[in-house]
C-alpha cells in the first residue's frame, strides 16, 4: 500500500479544494471508461460518449496518448498537475500544456510500465492532452458546472463538519473506502499501491472532491501534495437518496427526500443544488421539519447548515424497515 507520514500541524493545516481541471479528468476518465455508477452518470454519458469517442477517432495520436496516460493502475502525472486552491480551469489546464516533453514521456512510460511506444514518442503530448481536456470541459462539464460546484462545495461542508465532530480519523476511513485508511502513527494510506512512504510534514495538503467514483494522488514536491476523491453518493447519485415509500407518503416526496438527504449536514443552497427544488421549497421543508423536531440547525462562518436529529434519523431509519405480516 502507498502511504503517506503526516504530522499534526500539516494535518490540522489542511483543506479541502473544489478544482475544475479536477472534476474535468474525472469527467475525461469516466468518458473513456464508459461505465456509469448510476443512471444520471448513464444519461450524461449517452449524451456525450459518442462525441468523445468521434474525437479520438479522428485523432488517432491522442487516442493513444489517452489510452497510455490512463495507465493500467498509475496516471501519468502530468495529466494531473496538483490543484491550487481558487484556481479556474483555464489556468489549470495551461499547467497541463506547460509541462515538459520529456518529463511527459516518462510518466507515459510509468503509466504504461513498459516502454513508450513509437507513435508517442514526441513534443506535442502535452498540448494534445490540454487541447483534449478543453474538449471535456467546453462541451460535457463547463454547461453543467453550476450544478457541479454546488455538489462539490456541498460535499467539502459536510466533510469539514464531520471533522468538526469526530476527528479527522473518520473523514481519512471515509474518502475512498477500502483505499484511505488513518494508520495511526502520523501515518495516512492514500491507495493500494506498493510505492515508498512519503514524508509531507510541513507540506501543503490538500483534499480535492470529484462528482465520478475514483480518485487519484498527485504532488508537486516537496510542497504540495492532494488527494482527489468522490464525493458522498448521496449528493451525486439520485439512487442513494432514494425516499422510502412510507416517508413520502407521512412526509410528501420532497420534503422526505429534504429529510434523507440531512444525515450529513447541508446548507439551504446545497439542499437545492442536489435537489433541484427551488429555494423557498426547501425553506419551507426545512421550517416544518424543524418545527417538527426532526432536524436541527447551526451557524458555521457564513452558513446555517442542517442535519437529521435523532428523532429525524429514527424516522428515516424506521422508513426503510422491510414490511411485515401484521396481520
Amino acid at each position: 500500500m502507498g502511504w503517506w507520514q503526516i504530522n499534526a500541524d500539516t494535518l490540522a493545516a489542511s483543506r479541502f479544494v473544489v478544482s475544475p481541471l479536477a472534476e474535468t479528468f474525472a469527467a475525461l476518465k469516466l468518458l473513456h471508461s464508459g461505465a456509469a455508477a448510476h443512471p444520471g452518470e448513464r444519461a450524461w454519458l449517452d449524451a456525450h460518449r459518442p462525441g468523445y469517442r468521434a474525437r479520438l477517432a479522428a485523432d488517432p495520436v491522442t487516442a493513444r496518448l489517452v489510452r497510455a496516460g490512463l495507465g493500467r493502475s498509475w496516471i501519468a502525472d502530468f495529466l494531473t498537475p496538483t490543484p491550487r486552491d481558487g484556481e479556474n480551469f483555464e489556468r489549470g489546464v495551461a499547467r497541463v500544456r506547460a509541462a515538459d516533453p520529456d518529463r511527459a514521456r516518462a510518466h507515459l512510460t510509468v503509466s504504461l510500465a513498459g516502454p513508450l511506444p513509437a507513435v508517442l514518442d514526441r513534443d506535442d503530448l502535452p498540448e494534445r492532452a490540454a487541447a483534449l481536456l478543453e474538449y471535456v470541459w467546453t462541451e460535457a462539464v463547463r454547461p453543467d458546472w453550476d450544478r457541479r460546484r454546488r455538489v462539490l462545495e456541498a460535499d467539502v461542508v459536510a466533510r469539514t463538519a464531520q471533522v468538526s465532530r469526530g476527528g479527522w480519523a473518520a473523514i481519512l476511513d471515509s474518502l475512498r473506502p477500502g483505499r484511505t485508511r488513518w494508520l495511526g502513527g502520523n501515518r495516512l494510506q492514500v491507495n493500494l499501491h506498493e510505492y515508498p512512504p512519503r514524508e509531507l510534514s510541513g507540506a501543503e495538503l490538500l483534499f480535492v472532491p470529484i462528482t465520478p467514483k475514483g480518485g487519484w494522488v498527485s504532488w508537486e514536491e516537496p510542497d504540495r501534495h492532494a488527494l482527489v476523491y468522490p464525493c458522498a453518493g448521496a449528493l451525486t447519485d439520485p439512487g442513494a437518496r432514494t425516499v422510502p415509500p412510507g416517508l413520502g407518503v407521512l412526509l410528501g416526496a420532497a420534503r422526505a427526500e429534504v429529510l434523507v438527504l440531512l444525515d450529513a449536514p447541508l446548507s439551504t443552497t446545497q439542499l437545492v443544488a442536489v435537489t433541484g427544488q427551488g429555494l423557498g421549497s426547501v425553506g419551507r421543508h426545512l421550517k416544518v421539519l424543524w418545527d417538527a423536531g426532526l432536524v436541527e440547525r447551526r451557524r458555521a462562518g457564513r452558513s446555517v447548515l442542517y442535519s437529521r436529529t435523532a428523532a429525524g434519523a429514527v424516522l428515516v431509519e424506521a422508513s426503510h424497515r422491510p414490511d411485515t405480516d401484521r396481520s
